[in-house]
């Protein structure tokens, strides 16, 4: 009996110490950023018409010497709507990591920005949070007059979606950290 009430004591002793325990001494969980090599968009015309697809490439993440590869499978037509859906990717896995449902599993977290040189296009978001902010992985995407020019994309990692004309896309009070970034040359005929 002795021993057992010993063996009891002990157990008791010991929780005290491990309840009161420095937890600074425990290894902190960092959340690592996933690698984005590749970003496509695809865009269907609305009323029918060839469907673009536009690829960006960085094989290094964009941190290496190599630039990325971009493409564009063809030009877009004026005045029309497109529906856009991106895909964000990170092809130095064997077979391809799909980031872009791990930027929807954490949407709060996330939001992309479009921008366009020569008012080539304007877009809205058809996708939002758990907060009914809009997070763009799906867009329309509508064409003005015929125009060449640039179409940005950006995604932001902890924007401030509640800042102002930051749910409306405007890039300006978004602070957050840049996850991607890339830039297609389109021609809208």
């Amino acid at each position: 009996m002795k021993f057992n009430k010993t063996i009891i004591l002990l157990a008791g002793v010991s929780s005290i110490f491990l309840a009161c325990s420095n937890n600074d001494d425990l290894p902190e969980v960092i959340n690592e950023e996933e690698l984005i090599t590749t970003v496509s968009a695809t865009l269907i015309p609305q009323n029918g018409g060839e469907t673009i697809l536009l690829k960006s490439i960085d094989l290094d993440g964009g941190d290496g010497p190599n630039a990325p590869v971009i493409s564009v499978s063809g030009n877009l037509t004026s005045d029309t709507n497109y529906a856009v859906t991106l895909e964000i990717l990170n092809e130095t896995e064997d077979p391809a990591e799909n980031i872009t449902l791990e930027i929807l599993e954490e949407d709060e977290a996330h939001q992309f920005f479009y921008s366009f040189t020569n008012s080539l296009a304007t877009t809205t978001y058809k996708d939002q949070d758990a907060n009914g902010n809009p997070v763009g992985v799906v867009f329309d995407l509508v064409t003005g007059t015929a125009a060449t020019g640039n179409f940005n994309i950006t995604l932001k990692h902890e924007p401030n979606k509640e800042a102002a004309n930051v749910s409306s896309g405007d890039i300006t009070n978004a602070s957050g950290e840049t996850d991607v970034q890339v830039t297609f040359n389109l021609t809208v005929n």
